[in-house]
């Protein structure tokens, strides 16, 4: 899997970036309108950085792989294979 970097608007309620909101991806602003799935890889083994993922539907009816690495504080989107 390959993966770009994004800038997220988050709600954070109980913890820091809680809830992605909307990104910017190709400099175009998209506006996330659903989370139909979200999972979390990593954990309790040290070796594997904790990272939480996101299925987004934005308003454009677009549907992405988003995810949260909060040890490095950085968002990325997983792209197609080129």
């Amino acid at each position: 899997m390959k993966f770009e970097s994004i800038d997220v608007q988050c709600y954070s309620g109980y913890k820091i970036n809680e809830t992605p909101r909307s990104f910017i991806y190709r400099n175009r602003r998209r506006t996330i309108v659903e989370i139909p799935d979200r999972w979390y890889e990593g954990g309790r083994d040290w070796k594997i950085m904790g990272t939480d993922f996101f299925k987004v539907t934005t308003d454009t009816g677009e549907t992405f792989i988003i995810r949260y690495q909060g040890l490095l504080d950085r968002w990325s989107v997983m792209i197609a294979a080129e």
